[in-house]
């Protein structure tokens, strides 16, 4: 039991700084390669779990009215 908290808090930990490593890693890719575009943050701009439908400006959403 005392092994199952001692691995608990050093994987957790662990993982979280991975992904703030990961997200370092893409914004340092975007500022070398800008033709890519900036680099795009989750749970911003119109991705799979966009919130379109209470958003005045939703680019998909507006293409799609346009019949796209």
């Amino acid at each position: 039991m005392l092994w199952d908290a001692v691995i608990a808090m050093t994987v957790f930990p662990a993982l979280a700084l991975g992904w703030f490593g990961v997200q370092r890693l893409t914004r340092a890719f975007a500022r070398r390669y800008p033709e890519f575009g900036p680099a795009r943050q989750e749970g911003t701009g119109c991705g799979k779990s966009c919130l379109c439908a209470v958003s005045d400006r939703c680019d998909k959403r507006e293409q799609k009215g346009r019949g796209g």
